[in-house]
């Protein structure tokens, strides 16, 4: 499996998780069935499932005139996964975490989706 792949049943997982009782185990489940994971994908999500307060917390401090909890749910699970990649995985260049993100969010989200993920991850990357 590609890595663009991985990071989409990441990006299923997460999202399946914000604002449900779902366990991750679960959630993984719904997505992957008996397939073997990837451990590209297990570090992605469970990554950000261990770190999320500490994620979420940045991401506020950068969002301008938005809270975290008012992002469309594709946006902000985009970030998440983004945002833990960019600071705690050092293999991937920014440039690609950044253009990754930008086509999921392209992909799941509306028209304006790309603009705005690829606006506040510029913001981590310029630091």
């Amino acid at each position: 499996m590609k890595r663009h792949e991985i990071r989409e049943k990441a990006l299923q997982v997460l999202f399946q998780l914000d604002n449900t009782d779902l366990t991750l185990e679960e959630a993984i489940v719904h997505i992957f069935e008996d397939q073997e994971l990837d451990p590209f994908f297990k570090k992605l999500v469970y990554g950000v499932v261990e770190n999320l307060q500490e994620i979420d917390e940045q991401l506020a401090e950068k969002l301008e005139n938005w809270s975290l909890y008012r992002l469309p749910k594709v946006e902000r699970t985009v970030l998440r996964l983004a945002l833990y990649e960019l600071q705690y995985m050092d293999e991937t260049p920014a440039a690609v975490v950044l253009d990754e993100a930008i086509e999921l969010a392209k992909t799941y989200g509306d028209e304006k989706s790309g603009k705005f993920v690829n606006g506040v991850l510029s913001k981590f990357v310029e630091q």
